[in-house]
């Protein structure tokens, strides 16, 4: 919900200040029916996407989780790709449009905390930490904010920029991003964040992140920064309060988190994924880091869930 008004009232906003119509939206889901968002709020529609036949653009959004309901879908969208039609996805969104593979090559803007689902899912498709990504008629955001962020760049190239800054003052949007920011994510312990680590102990995750399913030992991520494995661990220390090898750990541990909450994946599938020998030792770390197991947090995670739709990030 927050990602679908997101874009919406940055337009509609333009139009006002401006005294144009220069956008107008509808929404369409596959079915012509309501669709409830995971907020449990419902939206009309307008009709069913396979009944589109020219857009200027077209935005899906949707769970993690979410299957394409109808086998016609994937050939519209393709159709209006072909055809000049900007697509786009926000949050869990590039699910569905990275499952439609309208183009091969794309460069998807995927929500940090799917990051590890995403790239399980689709280990071939190239994914960015930006806030947002365009690539050529492709447009992605991560979430909510960068959704914005992208209404705020199509006011500006339709628009012009004063306009687009006007809209941005009357929603308190204090900052205008582009493609080249990178999302925030949240640290790991109370003892960091991510602006304030270290250059080196960035780098260090950076690697650990690039090669999740395969645990390198602490002298090769030294080896490959070009500097001592005793300096790497003193930095981490003095940064996290956590030895490098705990801390890496926790990444991957984390990144296993992502796909129980966002993917159906069985869960020794998900040990082996991120670099875990089988699932219970992934279990075991799971429970000290989040004092349950993977099986019973999915199973609160699907009883919070609103008519099988996913909580979805709204930042």
């Amino acid at each position: 919900m927050a990602c679908l008004t997101s874009v919406i009232e940055p337009l509609r906003a333009s139009n006002e200040i401006s005294n144009t119509n220069s956008f107008e939206w509808k929404l369409y889901s596959e079915d012509e029916h309501k669709v409830k968002a995971s907020a449990n709020v419902s939206f009309e529609t307008d009709g069913r996407i396979t009944e589109v036949e020219k857009l200027d653009a077209l935005i899906l959004l949707s769970p993690p989780s979410a299957q394409f309901a109808n086998s016609r879908t994937i050939g519209v969208l393709r159709k209006l790709e072909r055809h000049g039609c900007t697509l786009g996805a926000v949050s869990g969104g590039v699910f569905l449009l990275a499952k439609a593979k309208v183009r091969p090559d794309i460069r998807y803007s995927v929500h940090w905390c799917y990051a590890a689902a995403f790239a399980n899912q689709f280990p071939n498709n190239i994914s960015s930490e930006q806030v947002i990504e365009t690539d050529k008629n492709i447009i992605t955001a991560s979430g909510a904010a960068a959704a914005f962020d992208l209404a705020l760049l199509l006011i500006s190239a339709r628009l012009g920029s004063s306009t687009a800054a006007e809209v941005a003052c009357w929603f308190q949007h204090p900052i205008m991003r582009n493609q080249d920011v990178k999302q925030i994510i949240p640290s790991l312990s109370e003892f960091e964040g991510s602006e304030e680590m270290p250059e080196i102990a960035q780098k260090a995750i950076s690697l650990v992140n690039k090669k999740i399913n395969y645990p390198l030992q602490v002298n090769d991520i030294a080896d490959e920064i070009g500097i001592t494995s005793r300096h790497l661990s003193r930095i981490f220390k003095e940064s996290t309060g956590e030895s490098p090898r705990q801390y890496f750990r926790k990444l991957r541990v984390n990144a296993a988190r992502q796909m129980v909450l966002y993917t159906n994946e069985k869960i020794g599938k998900i040990a082996i994924s991120v670099g875990f020998s089988s699932a219970s030792i992934l279990r075991r770390h799971y429970i000290d880091l989040f004092s349950l197991s993977p099986e019973e947090e999915r199973k609160r995670v699907n009883l919070f869930r609103v008519n099988d739709n996913s909580p979805i990030p709204a930042t």
